[in-house]
Parts: structure tokens; C-alpha cells; sequence
């Protein structure tokens, strides 16, 4: 990191930063895609350009988003516990004890913008769903709610995370269904330690048919860990983020194509912006699906 780098960061506030990145983002994007082969007839990328064009960068860019507002996201408190939790399907989802609630009505505007069924982060489509024989794993559960929204149509779920405060919360959503809900308190990588686990070594003799994987980055060391498992399953649906870093789609699409899966990308782009190598071409597929069996 440079010197004027590190004075530009400390004497320019963060938000003012965002606003100055997102403007010169508004630019670079558009002048990179109308001049690229082929962009005439992508209508994909011509829907993002010209919404950027319209309405500036965004994480998701693209008019469904409109539907979502954070303030009319009503928070209850539970006086059993003292959680504060969201109605989500006639379901309770809880979040950490600490967090205020303008900061969980954020958090849960967010969720909803992921799953929207128009979204490119949204987990399932009509021909790549659960059913009541799969076993999940939900790789970076956090607060659970993707979890939560398949938990009455799954035979068993192993929820992994490490943080005690979405333990506590996780304990609480969950608690209908503790009989077939497993909280695993431990980083999924390619290591095993106290802290750490590694996917063959959990999963050696469990059953398992269906992977979501959203661990902010850490995916190329949770899959290193899970290459037998991968690799051997005769049945597996893998949900994998791909847009935290920039090679993730197409090195996780090789990988598992490789392994005799059936590789597609969700519809639509994202704009990850939040990660600062971000480069050229800037729009990033959320997620794959990947399908064995």
C-alpha cells in the first residue's frame, strides 16, 4: 500500500470514499462494456449498463430491488430470551443480542434483496431445489436464514459458524426443529484443529447431498478440504458463491466440471465493489449451481 494511498484513506471519511469509488465506477464500467466484443447482443449486460446509467452503481443492479425497504421491516423482541428477531415465512429469525434494531432491519433488507427470486444471489431456481431426502450443509450460516426457508422441506441440516453470538441466535431460530438441526461451532477450511475442520474429515461417514457455500472469500480452502467428498458423491447440489474474488467463477466452474458435475451460473451480475482488487470486467456472477446425480 502506498504512502498516498494510506493518507487518503486516513484523512478521507469512508463514506466519502464509497461516493468517489462509486462515481468512478459508473464511468469505468459502461466505457469497458459498450466497446467489448459482443456486448451488442448481450442483453445482460446491456440491462446493468443501463440501469448504471440510469440510477449510478449498486451491489445489485437492477430495478427488483425497488420492492425492499428497510423501514417498513418490523422487529420484535423476545422477552424468553431478549433476542430480537424478524418475521420470515411465518418463521422467527433471530439475530446477534448486541445489534441495534435500525442495524438488523439493514441486515434483514439485505437478505431479502439476495433471495429475491429475481436476484443473482438467490441460492435456488424451479430445477435446482431441496427435497425431503437432502442432507444440507449451510457452509457460512450466520444468522441462518437460508436455512430457515428450506427447513421444513429437508431431512437434516449441519449449520457451521463459528461466531458465539450467532450461535446464540442460530439456537434460538432453529429451536422448533433441534432434532434435525446440527450447529457445528467451527471454521470449514483445509485444516483440522480445535478451530478449524475440514469437510472429509467431518462428513467421513455422514450423509450429505446438498452444499451452500458463502464463507467471504474462503472458499478455495473449504473446497481444498472437501476434494474426496466432492469428488466421490454420486448425488450433490453445490450453491457456491462466486463473486468475492475476481477468478472464482471461472476456477470454481473448471474445478467442478471437472469432477463430472453439471455447471451453470445464476442469471444476472453483481458489483462487488466491497473488494478492492476489483477489476475490469467489474460484473461478477453471484453464484454457481452445480449438479451430480
Amino acid at each position: 500500500m502506498s504512502l498516498l494511498f494510506q493518507l487518503y484513506r486516513l484523512l478521507v471519511p469512508k463514506p466519502i470514499r464509497t461516493k468517489i469509488l462509486l462515481a468512478s465506477l459508473a464511468k469505468k464500467i459502461p466505457a469497458f462494456h459498450t466497446g467489448s466484443v459482443g456486448f451488442a447482443t448481450d442483453t445482460e449486460r446491456q440491462g446493468v449498463i443501463d440501469y448504471i446509467t440510469r440510477r449510478g452503481v449498486q451491489i445489485f443492479p437492477y430495478d427488483f430491488t425497488d420492492k425492499y425497504n428497510p423501514s417498513s421491516i418490523e422487529v420484535f423482541e423476545d422477552p424468553s430470551c431478549g433476542l430480537k428477531y424478524v418475521m420470515m415465512d411465518n418463521k422467527r429469525l433471530y439475530f446477534k443480542r448486541r445489534w441495534s434494531m435500525k442495524r438488523i432491519r439493514k441486515s434483514f433488507h439485505d437478505l431479502s434483496l439476495e433471495q429475491d427470486l429475481e436476484s443473482p444471489h438467490r441460492y435456488l431456481s424451479s430445477d435446482f431445489t431441496v427435497s425431503s431426502s437432502d442432507v444440507l450443509a449451510d457452509f457460512g450460516a450466520a444468522e441462518g436464514n437460508f436455512s430457515l426457508s428450506v427447513i421444513e422441506k429437508i431431512k437434516k441440516v449441519y449449520l457451521f459458524e463459528s461466531d458465539p453470538e450467532w450461535i446464540e441466535a442460530l439456537e434460538m431460530t432453529f429451536l422448533p426443529w433441534k432434532d434435525k438441526v446440527e450447529i457445528v461451532p467451527r471454521f470449514v477450511s483445509d485444516i483440522n484443529d480445535e478451530k478449524h475442520c475440514s469437510g472429509d474429515v467431518f462428513f467421513a461417514g455422514k450423509e450429505l447431498t446438498f452444499m451452500k457455500i458463502d464463507v467471504d472469500g474462503g472458499e478455495r480452502k473449504l473446497l481444498r478440504g472437501f476434494a474426496d467428498t466432492v469428488s466421490s458423491a454420486s448425488r450433490m447440489q453445490i450453491a457456491l458463491c462466486t463473486y468475492h474474488q475476481h477468478e472464482d467463477e471461472k476456477e470454481f466452474s473448471s474445478m467442478l466440471s471437472a469432477k463430472g458435475y453439471a455447471v451453470s451460473p445464476s442469471g444476472g451480475y453483481m458489483i462487488f465493489y466491497y473488494d478492492k482488487k476489483l477489476k475490469a470486467p467489474y460484473l461478477r456472477r453471484s453464484l454457481i449451481r452445480a449438479t451430480k446425480g
